[in-house]
């Protein structure tokens, strides 16, 4: 889930940073990085392993099962290994089967609640999702407490991220990546390009536009073009009033489906001109379109938010996860990552290490957003249970989830 880039594609800033993410060769760093993980890096002390408590991990519990989101990991140029991933486990011995099980935070977790309402294993060691379900697994106790002696590069954690509402302290959770919500678009289909939220109900793209499945994200934008911050304090009309728009170009056909991670397969295929997206995934889509698609943050504001590390109770494997955590809080690592990702890494160090191999990639304000950029984008306000409950089982009905 990132990047960034907010407002008029006919602002100079935008067109500088749409430029410069067009300019990222992921294959280019990691070229000249091959070296830095699986090298160097490698040479980094791994967390420390403690006495084996019971359920946390013994070696026991088979390969460390990790569960993410699509195009969220380094790849190689094939698209076949993920370098990082295969150094980590050649270093500690721990083989990884790694998934792109995530399409959505709501998907994953209907699939997974019942075994962890009953404490069960829920087939993952490893799960990396939005702060408002890591705030909510947290509060249902569904994740175990992390021995932060085994992570010590945990203390490289950006301070800003350190001392979240949801987990003060990060005791029971590290980010993994932050990043932007925005608007896409086909260029060979929209050459002009699009400026904020309303360009989207435009009729000529009628029944080829999404949104997203993320409740916050889709609701935030249209509440920012409604001229309302969601990171203040709205009201349930300010909120119903976004969810009208939804509502309204669903019903009128105006949006072709409410989509996760999927809607880049819709881009993809030309079913989709124009979206809601998130920018890491649209630079990562051009890499293998030949810059077809292109993004912005809209000019009334676009979204912020983070994913994160976490180990469900029931894991047994615990230890080997923090171990995990542990390497890709190294600095190297974490450029490494960022630079394929293009997403904001969490790792403070990550932009020097990145410097060392590619001094204009580490410039990036898609990976190393200026305060200027971080000044015109939100932070969904974080919702009461009752108001969870009541928004999001409000939001998943009206897009027929």
């Amino acid at each position: 889930m990132s990047s960034d880039r907010r407002a008029l594609p006919g602002d100079p800033r935008v067109r500088e940073l749409v430029r410069q993410a067009r300019g990222i060769s992921r294959r280019r760093f990691l070229a000249g990085a091959a070296g830095t993980a699986g090298a160097g890096a490698l040479l980094g002390a791994c967390g420390t392993a403690g006495p084996t408590q019971a359920g946390e991990g013994d070696g026991s519990g088979g390969p460390l099962r990790w569960a993410n989101w699509t195009v969220y990991l380094d790849q190689d140029e094939e698209g076949t290994t993920f370098p990082t991933l295969a150094a980590f486990e050649a270093e500690s011995g721990i083989d990884v089967d790694y998934s792109e099980d995530i399409e959505d935070n709501d998907s994953f977790y209907g699939k997974v609640a019942r075994q962890l309402e009953s404490g069960q294993d829920i087939g993952y060691d490893v799960v990396t999702l939005t702060d408002w379900m890591t705030a909510r697994w947290i509060r249902q106790e569904y994740v175990a407490e992390l021995d932060r002696s085994r992570i010590p590069n945990a203390a490289n954690i950006l301070p800003n991220l350190d001392g979240v509402d949801f987990d003060d302290g990060r005791r029971f959770s590290l980010t993994w990546q932050s990043g932007f919500a925005g608007i896409a678009w086909d260029k060979e289909a929209i050459p002009d390009g699009l400026r904020s939220v309303s360009d989207l109900w435009d009729p000529r793209y009628k029944g080829r536009v999404e949104v997203l499945t993320e409740m916050r994200d889709t609701i935030g934008l249209i509440m920012l073009q409604n001229g309302m911050d969601p990171a203040a304090d709205w009201t349930t009309d300010d909120w119903f009033d976004a969810l009208d728009v939804v509502q309204r170009h669903l019903d009128d056909g105006q949006i072709r489906q409410v989509r996760g991670n999927s809607y880049l397969q819709d881009l993809a295929s030309g079913d989709v001109v124009a979206c809601f997206a998130w920018s890491g995934d649209i630079t990562s889509l051009n890499y293998e379109y030949g810059d077809r698609f292109a993004f912005a943050i809209p000019e009334a504001g676009g979204m912020l938010w983070s994913d994160n590390l976490m180990v469900p109770k029931a894991s047994r494997n615990k230890a080997e996860a923090e171990d995990l955590f542990d390497y890709y809080y190294r600095p190297e690592v974490a450029a490494e990552v960022a630079a394929w990702v293009n997403y904001i890494t969490p790792v403070q160090g990550a932009q020097e290490a990145m410097a060392r191999t590619d001094p204009e990639l580490a410039e990036n304000p898609l990976i190393f957003p200026t305060e200027e950029i971080l000044s015109r984008v939100h932070v969904f306000r974080t919702l009461t249970p009752a108001e969870e409950e009541r928004y999001n089982g409000q939001f998943l009905a009206a897009i027929g989830a």
